[in-house]
């Protein structure tokens, strides 16, 4: 297997509140790295984490109402440390891109809510995608709400048929304005149907 160079966060976006914020350093502090946690002056905190190996990555998250928002990029080259971090963005439900860099290509994996939502491939300048999140059970929901439409449309058409059929064998006024009273609330159904 290939031996991975470094990994890149290239767009992350974790939102903590104050309990989060803590859970945050203490998840860390299990996944030995060291933690270093300092105060801003308007609230926010920086968090440094460093490992065995002396590399740090500074994580700063700006205050922002009741919520702490850290938006930014780092590059990882220990192995361990950019684990614990994407098992704290996965843990976290935070959004990231992330290249995992190897000698040869490049593994670009894109995380929403704290999933992989998408990997690619990326060598010699090109992209391959390799996985796409497909929220299947939503995909099957609109197939069939598009099916039940469709099949009121085609119900409409029928009821359109029958009332034709019953005004043209009918020598009656009054049943012809019936008639074209139904046929123009169908029209309308029919048009809002097909919208």
């Amino acid at each position: 297997m290939a031996q991975r160079l470094a990994t890149e966060y290239v767009k992350t976006c974790l939102t903590l509140t104050e309990a989060e914020m803590y859970q945050f350093t203490q998840f860390f502090d299990k996944k030995e790295a060291i933690v270093k946690a300092t105060t801003a002056g308007n609230g926010g905190r920086e968090i440094v984490l460093r490992d065995d190996s002396g590399e740090e990555v500074a994580l700063t998250f700006e205050k922002k109402q009741d919520r702490y928002v850290c938006e930014g990029s780092c590059r990882v080259s220990n192995p361990k440390l950019a684990n614990a971090i994407r098992k704290a963005v996965s843990r976290f439900k935070g959004d990231a891109i992330v290249n995992r860099i190897y000698p040869a290509f490049t593994m670009k994996y894109v995380y929403k809510r704290g999933s992989v939502v998408q990997i690619s491939e990326i060598a010699s300048g090109k992209q391959k995608l390799v996985y796409e999140y497909k929220n299947t059970a939503a995909e099957l929901e609109r197939l069939f709400r598009r099916q039940h439409v469709e099949q009121e449309i085609f119900n409409v058409y029928i009821r359109i048929d029958e009332l034709l059929d019953r005004r043209n064998r009918s020598d009656s006024e009054n049943v012809h304005r019936s008639v074209d009273e139904q046929l123009a609330r169908l029209a309308h159904k029919l048009f809002e149907l097909e919208a």
